[in-house]
């Protein structure tokens, strides 16, 4: 049996903050700024969410995941840290958006629910297991032919050293230290490479930028930093295009 694609501590990490994934002024409180937008853009990219299945790829305490789910998806929330899908399932009792959250981990997932899903998200979340490719794959295992895979990570240069470590952790406060470790920091190039190696086709890149001085986040044309890569699964050749 394979060893699961998990880091410990990354676990442990987000499982000692996740009574707080809900308030919108603890340490997660840039996904709660960002969830808007990465919302509507997965929203507008994949042709709106109504009536699809979506699985959410590290959900975390589900702040993606739930609010995809009150567009009117049949989401599925999946993550390797309990305490925080604890979170995740308490608030969608609380607020009555109904999301089915399991733990397990993507690639036992992708082999039960080959080709399940209209739209498989990971955000947040490749740069901190220990083989992102295998994610990746997974995902693309269990998106369907025409279907949308969405992720979003962090570039790997010194500005993104500068601004998402020195910057964010450091200077700003905007999350804690440690969050993040420059090594694992990921090109949108080998994001690509591993995408079109797994069957999936680059088709958006977007840049996610954090303003000081306003304190707004938003999409832009730079993926210096932060940014949002939507891919698809072609079609099989036998089926029809839209």
């Amino acid at each position: 049996m394979s060893t699961v694609n998990v880091d410990p501590a990354e676990i442990e990490k987000f499982s000692a903050l996740a009574s707080r994934w809900w308030d919108p002024t603890s340490e997660f409180k840039p996904l709660h700024e960002i969830n808007p937008l990465r919302l509507d853009w997965i929203s507008q990219t994949a042709g709106g969410l109504q009536n699809k299945k979506i699985i959410d790829v590290g959900c975390g305490g589900g702040i993606l995941t739930e609010s995809m789910a009150a567009k009117g998806a049949d989401v599925t929330g999946i993550d390797l840290a309990e305490k925080s899908l604890k979170i995740a399932r308490l608030h969608s009792l609380e607020s009555g958006v109904k999301v089915k959250y399991e733990h397990i981990s993507a690639e036992s997932m992708a082999a039960e629910h080959i080709e399940a899903f209209d739209v498989v998200t990971c955000m947040e979340m490749l740069e901190h297991v220990p083989d992102p490719a295998s994610i990746i794959r997974a995902c693309s295992q269990m998106v369907k032919s025409g279907g949308w895979v969405f992720f979003s990570t962090l570039n790997r240069n010194p500005k993104s050293f500068l601004y998402a470590i020195v910057g964010a952790e450091y200077l700003l406060n905007l999350v804690p230290k440690g969050t993040h470790h420059y090594e694992t920091f990921i090109k949108p190039s080998e994001l690509a490479r591993s995408a079109r190696q797994s069957g999936l086709v680059m088709h958006e890149l977007k840049g996610l930028e954090y303003h000081p001085l306003t304190k707004h986040y938003t999409l832009s044309q730079n993926s210096s930093v932060n940014y949002l890569m939507a891919t698809q699964k072609p079609k099989a050749k036998s089926e029809p295009h839209d």
